[in-house]
């Protein structure tokens, strides 16, 4: 938790932002498995409510009223029997002094000032919930449908918290930094680990120990696979084997909320044979080209299609592609290769606020992406890039063997891509490089201490030094 004063600051923001109405910031509950007290699923408090209360206790709400100036953090005491089973904790009362709130109420008073609010006409404000068990609440209080109440959500509120949740203020900065270096950790033990014969499970359980051992947790769900041309590759009971590459996306959140997210693809054996380095040499330029350009101004798709045309040219120079590089982008051939953004917003979630809606969060009205075009309609961040934004730069190169037979057959893009050649590519799997950057006042830099490995010469001298 941050000083008392950084939560009053925050609220005092946003108040003057929302200008008047009733704001209702939803705390998280328990995810049980299985029955109500197998709390298998670790607690994760809203990020927005963390943002301007602080608290990480399950079953709270947080009350902003703009118009008479009053704060109140709703929720009940704990009874005997929870403290016999999981020890005292701070009062209600204590929990809102914390965060320099001066008034809390059970949660039985919250339908009281709902429904003085609405009987009086007065704006209620609150963010497009997620879970289903706030839906609940939510329709109890205002009668909303959980199908309607995303539409329902307060715009103004929306676009208050984006704009103060997207730059990073020192303290926060300070957070991620923490978090990268959890990173560094989770990535070089991963390093040290790969070799032929280990299972993708076994390395995947000691990337996610690490960021479990400096009492926080991983910041999404461990990727690690030998078929990185899989996004979202779950690791699996596979043996590494001599001769494969092998991706590895991971990430740690700090015990104050703020996350890391970074990938490197590396070598089972330790060393990259000739057809992967030239794949990843590009990769490596791709992801290099982004820390030169990025800064303060400029809008994060012209960045990423920056790095769309080098990536082109390099793999027309490969024979994988041809024709006119421009034009190749344009039609959107480079996505055979590369289906996702260069990017994501990150900060307390690492898709930072994707919860509040992408389209918000990512883009402004200059920078609306082309939703109907394939890999363009994947953007998540295109804005012009502000002092204070960390964003990820993870360009890759995939090779998807099911995506190849599908636009050879109807021919897309036929005139940008040499089908025979990716016949010869269908086993090559995918590389990733991901780096976290700060937009700073005039340019940008990577989040962390120390650089993980990823120039091919430094990721195997580091391989081979920690057999």
């Amino acid at each position: 938790m941050f000083s008392k004063e950084t939560y009053v600051g925050r609220r005092a923001e946003l108040k003057k932002m929302v200008k008047s109405g009733i704001v209702l910031f939803f705390g998280n509950n328990e995810s049980p498995c299985n029955y109500p007290n197998n709390a298998y699923y670790p607690f994760r408090q809203d990020s927005s409510f963390l943002y301007y209360f602080g608290q990480v206790r399950d079953g709270l709400v947080g009350v902003i009223d703009i118009d008479n100036d009053t704060e109140i953090l709703i929720g009940n005491d704990i009874d005997i029997e929870d403290i016999v089973w999981y020890g005292s904790v701070d009062s209600m009362a204590d929990m809102a002094a914390q965060v320099g709130v001066a008034n809390s109420a059970p949660m039985s008073a919250l339908k009281e000032i709902v429904d003085e609010a609405k009987a009086k006409g007065r704006t209620i404000h609150f963010l497009p919930p997620y879970r289903h068990d706030n839906m609940i609440q939510i329709m109890d209080l205002l009668g909303i449908h959980p199908s309607q109440q995303r539409k329902a959500a307060s715009h103004e509120l929306r676009m208050a918290v984006i704009k103060m949740r997207s730059s990073k203020t020192a303290e926060e900065i300070e957070e991620l930094e923490r978090a990268s270096i959890i990173g560094y950790n989770m990535h070089t033990t991963a390093m040290k680990l790969v070799k032929p014969g280990i299972s993708e499970k076994y390395i995947a359980g000691q990337i996610d120990g690490i960021a479990l051992s400096y009492g926080a947790k991983t910041s999404f769900a461990t990727i690690f696979s030998q078929h990185g041309e899989i996004m979202h590759g779950n690791p699996s009971e596979a043996l590494l084997e001599d001769g494969r590459l092998v991706l590895c996306d991971c990430g740690a959140e700090t015990v104050n909320n703020y996350c890391s997210d970074h990938t490197r693809t590396m070598p089972v054996n330790g060393k990259f044979s000739q057809r992967q380095l030239e794949i990843y040499s590009i990769v490596e330029e791709c992801h290099d080209l982004a820390l030169k350009v990025a800064a303060p101004g400029v809008k994060y798709m012209d960045v990423h299609f920056a790095v769309c045309r080098l990536m082109t040219e390099r793999l027309k120079e490969l024979g994988l592609m041809k024709g006119d590089v421009d034009e190749a982008v344009a039609a959107g051939a480079h996505a055979m290769f590369l289906p996702h953004g260069l990017g994501h917003m990150m900060g307390m979630d690492v898709h930072d606020m994707e919860g509040l809606e992408q389209i918000y969060v990512g883009f402004d009205e200059e920078t609306r992406p082309n939703l109907e075009q394939f890999g363009t309609n994947c953007l998540r961040m295109g804005r012009r890039l502000e002092e204070g934004f960390v964003v990820t730069d993870e360009p890759g190169i995939y090779f998807i063997p099911a995506l190849i037979d599908d636009w050879r057959a109807s021919g897309h893009c036929a005139e940008f891509l040499n089908f025979d050649k990716l016949e010869t590519y269908k086993d090559f799997g995918g590389i990733r490089i991901e780096d976290d950057l700060l937009i700073t006042a005039d340019g940008c830099r990577f989040l962390g201490k120390d650089r993980i490995p990823y120039h091919p010469a430094d990721v195997e001298a580091f391989m081979a030094q920690n057999k």
